[in-house]
């Protein structure tokens, strides 16, 4: 498989998923594989218990701890079917995961100082008719995803036009934990999630 544009980051000392989900390259049926096997293993392979032909997802790791993975997880896919999984519209009230709240502050950028409280588990920054509106002209009207998990937050560039930076790289998709930055436009964002006991 050819070398593929970032598209999953996070840092190589930990994996913040549980599970990772990846779509047979056959049929396009959902699977979960294990952090444990990702994080051993250049290449996983598995065999579609749909239609049986099997799959192989590269995992690469680059000298700047940003892991790339082919195929998309299914987080990363545009147009995702994977119900609550995936990064889609399919359900724009999700509740946030009960006990957890989150947040993101503008720390550079024309916002500066900005602080938005996140009500629902998926959220769009934008500069237009988004839930989190930037007065940044670099920014797309549109321009990336947050879903809010229990540990960590899943970040999606939406084909944003100057693209979405994290850890100095663009990328079409990151996992990010409470403290987690990330640039859009000349705007740096960081994500606030606190988990109540």
């Amino acid at each position: 498989m050819g070398e593929l544009p970032s598209c999953y980051s996070t840092s190589a000392k930990t994996l913040y998923l549980k599970r990772m989900k990846a779509n047979c390259t056959s049929c396009g049926a959902e699977h979960i594989l294990k952090d444990s096997e990702i994080a051993r293993h250049a290449k996983v392979q598995f065999r579609c218990s749909k239609c049986g032909k099997p799959t192989v997802v590269e995992v690469k790791l680059k000298p700047d701890a940003t892991i790339v993975m082919s195929p998309l997880p299914s987080f990363a896919r545009t147009g995702s079917e994977g119900g609550g999984g995936g990064l889609g519209l399919e359900d724009p009230t999700l509740a946030l995961p009960t006990g957890v709240t989150a947040s993101v502050s503008v720390i550079e950028g024309p916002d500066k100082g900005l602080v938005k409280k996140l009500e629902k588990a998926r959220v769009i920054l934008g500069r237009q008719g988004a839930d989190v509106s930037l007065n940044d002209p670099e920014v797309s009207r549109h321009h990336c995803m947050l879903e809010v998990k229990e540990s960590y937050v899943n970040l999606k560039d939406m084909d944003s036009t100057n693209g979405t930076f994290f850890e100095d790289e663009r990328v079409r998709a990151a996992m990010l934990q409470d403290g987690g930055e990330f640039r859009v436009g000349n705007s740096i964002i960081r994500i606030g999630l606190e988990r109540r006991q």
